[in-house]
């Protein structure tokens, strides 16, 4: 499987849209290295590297729950395990 749509408890609005699922990529080892060569810490390190992957923009990210965004980091623990 190389995407997992994630049910979020909380919809988020993007662009004028309510969005209650997320599709998350599988990472590849590219999107890792452009992670390492972010500036920032690692929280704004990590949005970015999920936003990436669920192709959405950092910001939108930040508007998550907190609760949908703990499922989002099980989702991204998941693929790397």
């Amino acid at each position: 499987m190389n995407t997992t749509a994630i049910d979020l408890n909380f919809p988020i609005n993007i662009d004028g849209r309510d969005v209650n699922t997320l599709e998350m990529r599988r990472p590849r080892v590219g999107d890792r290295l452009a992670v390492e060569k972010m500036s920032g810490d690692d929280a704004d390190k990590e949005i970015r590297f999920i936003a990436n992957l669920c192709e959405v923009a950092p910001s939108d990210i930040e508007k998550l729950d907190m609760a949908d965004y703990l499922k989002i980091q099980d989702t991204l623990a998941s693929f790397l395990s």
